[in-house]
């Protein structure tokens, strides 16, 4: 009887945990998304998200994450930063998403940053610009895949000490980002062009509604060139105010993403010419197969052509696919150590991310605001190509940023 107890007991343990282990093979894979997609910033944002879905199509269509539907989780921050953080915090308590992804808002990113690293869950930075992420801020649970402003900075400042400027004006968004990338491009153009002079600085709140009073202010000072330090709201809305007052035909100015589609693509034949630029992905360059199959499968979904974002939304896709099938489990610090390191294939070639600060290291393409006949919109001109390594930071720089 003793022997017969045991082995009822021993059957209902096993079957527990078979029915156990079946219950979590069965539970969805869940990735929250926390950004903007309402407003200006949503010509940016939207294009992460659906790169990012259109992946995940099909790594559920080839087995999900480790046998785990994946499941996408999108909350609005409106640009928010006390919005935005309090989606995060619901996702990750009362959704229990796996990972997070977000957001264009670089104070949001910092405070979201914070949370996952006290959740200790994965947070992969789309959008957002500071070199703080990655960098003085950067911590095991935080992954930076855009561009740093301190990559913006060194790209920046490489094509601009070729020009002949040397009076310059900074003029940006007074928020996280506008300051952090004027810092990056003036900090390195000094340092490669000792010469160069500050005349002066304009800020702007968010959401500016009337440029003109600034631009009258910055003409009158005479500067030779212009560094405009605008974030994903006010791109669009400068370059417009621009091509209204005739500010790039009468100064020479320099603004990351202006060749950028998704920013230029808003203004059609109506964008102003000769905007110096910065971008890490253009649907027409590379010319290559990865770079065409990508844009015919992103517009074959969507009807029309990607932006920067799309190359974001993708290369996050293939790293949490990868890392966690490396790990071979869904376990967030095994995650981690597979990733550390990893590179995937994407458009723009294959993309590393760094293992010490989590920076996904991608090329940058410097170029001028350009008519062609093809578009109905201006494209990237004269693009040159500045090799990840060139506008990285070396890992030295972010131990110093960190206190290391």
């Amino acid at each position: 009887m003793k022997k017969c107890t045991l082995l009822v007991v021993g059957l209902v343990a096993a079957l527990a945990l078979l029915v156990g282990a079946t219950a979590a093979l069965a539970k969805p894979f869940k990735i929250g998304m926390v950004d903007c997609y309402s407003g200006p910033p949503s010509t940016y944002t939207n294009d992460v998200r659906d790169a990012l879905l259109l992946a995940v199509k099909k790594i559920n269509a080839a087995g999900g994450i480790n046998g785990r539907k994946v499941e996408v989780l999108t909350r609005d921050s409106k640009f928010k930063v006390d919005l935005g953080l309090a989606a995060a915090k619901e996702l990750i308590m009362r959704e229990e998403v796996d990972i997070l992804v977000g957001t264009i808002n670089s104070a949001l990113a910092l405070a979201i940053s914070d949370l996952a690293a006290r959740e200790k869950i994965p947070f992969f930075v789309t959008f957002s610009k500071s070199a703080k992420i990655s960098g003085a801020k950067g911590h095991r649970y935080v992954f930076q895949i855009s561009e740093n402003t301190a990559m913006i900075g060194k790209a920046a400042a490489e094509g601009l000490a070729k020009l002949p400027y040397k009076k310059y004006w900074i003029a940006g968004d007074d928020y996280e980002y506008g300051h952090a990338v004027a810092q990056g491009i003036w900090d390195y153009l000094k340092k490669i062009k000792p010469d160069v002079k500050l005349l002066g600085q304009s800020w702007w709140k968010v959401g500016e509604p009337d440029f003109t009073p600034y631009i009258t202010a910055i003409l009158a000072a005479k500067p030779d060139a212009v560094i405009v330090a605008t974030g994903g709201r006010d791109c669009v809305p400068f370059l417009k105010a621009a091509q209204a007052t005739g500010f790039n035909k009468k100064v020479p100015f320099f603004m990351h993403t202006a060749t950028e589609l998704a920013t230029i693509r808003p203004l059609g034949a109506n964008a102003p010419e000769g905007v110096i630029g910065t971008s890490n992905y253009h649907f027409y360059y590379p010319n290559t197969k990865a770079n065409k199959a990508f844009v015919a499968e992103f517009q074959k979904a969507y009807g029309r052509l990607p932006t920067v974002g799309a190359l974001y939304g993708y290369i996050t896709a293939q790293l949490i696919a990868g890392g966690y099938k490396k790990a071979g489990k869904v376990d967030t610090e095994a995650f981690i150590n597979a990733v550390e390191g990893m590179v995937v294939p994407s458009p723009v070639g294959p993309v590393k991310l760094r293992a010490y600060d989590h920076q996904a290291l991608l090329p940058m393409y410097l170029g001028v605001t350009k008519k062609v006949p093809m578009y109905k919109f201006f494209i990237g001109g004269d693009l040159v190509t500045i090799a990840p390594e060139n506008a990285a930071p070396p890992v030295e720089a972010i131990k110093k940023a960190r206190g290391k």
